[in-house]
């Protein structure tokens, strides 16, 4: 058993019917698209749709009649910053968070909304702590660490005992990474309960400062991702040592897995996942053969996306998976032509999103024309189908991207 361990049994009851005990559910359409047995701890259920409640709310239990009164400071890039303010506000306790301007309106907006003064200030989560740390000093507040606090820890790792407590019969837990706080609370617990359980942690390869601290090289951290709630360039002091004695492994995921993670969350699952909380999904697709037949817990950690950035994703898989596809013909600049490629789409199944027709392109003759169409098909081999149809008829088809 782990020395910190009583820690997190401690915060388990400390946070009973505080914070949700949230479903820990099998998930049969995940199973089949990786190969393993899933099942999925909902976090997003939370009231602030994410897990840091849980170790928001430990920590803020621990301040002392003076500490309430001064209030407390946090700095986040969203999902902290709303659980620091929602259950400072529950519990009457003034709140101040500092967040990134590139922090998406959703997560400011929300945070604003649970009652808490926001500050906008830095271009990454390390800016963002420096003025937190700053304006914390001159107004004597109390710093709420996101990941780098014992008792933010033990509040996390609580999700791992109902995890275990549900399903004690796992091989793997696989959790996103960040700063770390998740991960290393979450593997206290688990290893504590079950020594032989694999613990795998999961990072953006455009921020992977977990995984080059534990190798103690250096990697350029940094661009725009979907999993912005685990874009950190600097770890926990506290987590480093506890990440590299009970983390089995850490995978790398690209954006383009998380982008499929959220999409399977939304179209299989029918729930809501962020980036940041799709990760462990994201993993799982990346690299199926590392958990395949094997009794696998994931944490869908938070549900915060933005709407418009969940529209994107969808129409970008439904791309990848060529149920849209986008064509250009050089055609005859005649009447019926239109009306004779549009009935062959038609007769075929194809559905018609968008059509452009061009007749000012310098590379096509003076009597001719160039007709982009965007359409939807079945799968890919009905685009396929199409193209083919269009192309026996005498029409030159070239496929494009879509989009």
């Amino acid at each position: 058993m782990h020395a910190d361990f009583p820690r997190i049994r401690a915060a388990e009851a400390a946070l009973a019917g505080q914070v949700m005990r949230t479903p820990f559910l099998p998930a049969p359409r995940l199973s089949a698209l990786t190969g393993a047995h899933v099942f999925v701890k909902y976090e997003n259920m939370q009231v602030t749709a994410a897990f840091k409640e849980r170790g928001a709310l430990n920590r803020l239990l621990t301040l002392d009649p003076d500490e309430r009164k001064s209030g407390v400071i946090a700095m986040s890039a969203g999902n902290h910053a709303q659980a620091v303010a929602y259950h400072a506000a529950r519990l009457g306790i003034s709140a101040k968070i500092v967040m990134p301007v590139t922090t998406p309106h959703v997560k400011v907006a929300a945070t604003r909304g649970y009652g808490a003064a926001v500050v906008l200030e830095g271009e990454t989560v390390a800016e963002a702590q420096l003025a937190a740390e700053r304006i914390g000093a001159d107004e004597r507040r109390v710093f709420i660490h996101p990941y780098d606090d014992l008792h933010v820890l033990a509040g996390q790792g609580t999700i791992a005992l109902e995890m275990l407590a549900d399903q004690p019969d796992l091989d793997s837990l696989v959790v996103p990474i960040g700063g770390g706080g998740l991960i290393s609370g979450m593997a206290i617990a688990a290893k504590s309960i079950n020594p032989a359980i694999q613990v795998i942690g999961v990072e953006t390869r455009l921020y992977p400062a977990m995984w080059a601290a534990l190798r103690a090289v250096t990697v350029a951290a940094g661009g725009p991702t979907l999993a912005e709630g685990i874009a950190v360039k600097n770890v926990g002091a506290l987590t480093l040592p506890l990440v590299r004695d009970l983390v089995d492994h850490i995978i790398l995921v690209d954006e383009s897995h998380l982008e499929r993670a959220v999409n399977a969350y939304l179209t299989l699952q029918k729930t809501m996942a962020e980036g940041a909380g799709a990760a462990g999904l994201a993993a799982m697709i990346a690299e199926p053969d590392l958990f395949r037949d094997r009794k696998v817990g994931l944490v869908l950690s938070g549900g915060n996306i933005d709407p418009r950035i969940l529209s994107s994703i969808m129409m970008r898989e439904l791309v990848r998976e060529e149920r849209i596809i986008s064509i250009r013909l050089d055609i005859p600049d005649r009447p019926g032509v239109l009306g004779d490629i549009t009935s062959l789409i038609g007769t075929a199944g194809g559905n018609i999103l968008e059509v452009s027709h061009r007749r000012t392109l310098l590379d096509i003759p003076a009597k001719g024309a160039a007709l982009d169409i965007m359409l939807e098909a079945r799968d890919g081999q009905h685009a396929e189908q199409i193209v083919e149809l269009l192309r026996s008829r005498g029409y030159d088809v070239e496929r494009r991207i879509a989009g």
